[in-house]
This record gives C-alpha cells, structure tokens and sequence, in this order.
C-alpha cells in the first residue's frame, strides 16, 4: 500500500471533478477524500495499490468532460500508519476562519 497527496490546477471545480475522481478511485479501490481548495485546486488523498495510483494519476490528468485540467502534482505521503480510510470520500470545504483569509 501507498499513500499520495495529489493537488489538481485549472477548471476543477464546479464541474463534477472530486464526483470523477470518487468514482474512478472506487473502481480503483483506492482510498481516501477529495476536497475543493480556496485557490480553485482541488486535494486528494489517495491510498492503495501503486499500479492502481499511478492509473488514478493518468485518469485524473484527464477529467471530466467540463473540467480543464492544467497540472496535477503529487507527492508520496510516508505517514500512512494512523490514516483509515473505508471509502473514497469528497469533503466539503468550510470556511473556518475567515477572518484570517479577508486580511
């Protein structure tokens, strides 16, 4: 098992991309969440095998047919022994302090 950290760039939310990437990494049986960012990328956290990752990682380049993908960046995540993901899961983004984000 491996673990990745995935940052998606360009037109990747507000067009079904965590819905695309849930879905193909459920086919995948790759674990994890997806969360829209307040810069317009989109998170990930995905854990499973390394041949089925790096097919999420081609499938994600492309998107959904509404998306615009610019770049995806990824980066091994070596702490994975206290995370236990059941499911691929899309979290909701909220804002939690947004004082800090109108300075």
């Amino acid at each position: 098992m491996k673990s990745l950290i995935i940052r998606v760039y360009g037109k990747v939310q507000g067009v079904g991309y965590r819905y695309f990437a849930q879905r193909h990494a459920r086919k995948l049986e790759i674990k994890g969440y997806a969360e829209n960012m307040p810069d317009g990328s989109v998170y990930m956290l995905a854990i499973g095998e390394e041949e089925n990752l790096k097919k999420f990682l081609e499938v994600l380049k492309e998107g959904p047919p509404l998306a615009v993908v610019e770049k995806v960046e990824y980066e091994e995540n070596k702490d994975i022994k206290n995370i236990n993901y059941k499911d691929f899961e899309i979290k909701e983004w909220i804002l939690k302090d947004s004082k800090n984000l109108l300075k």
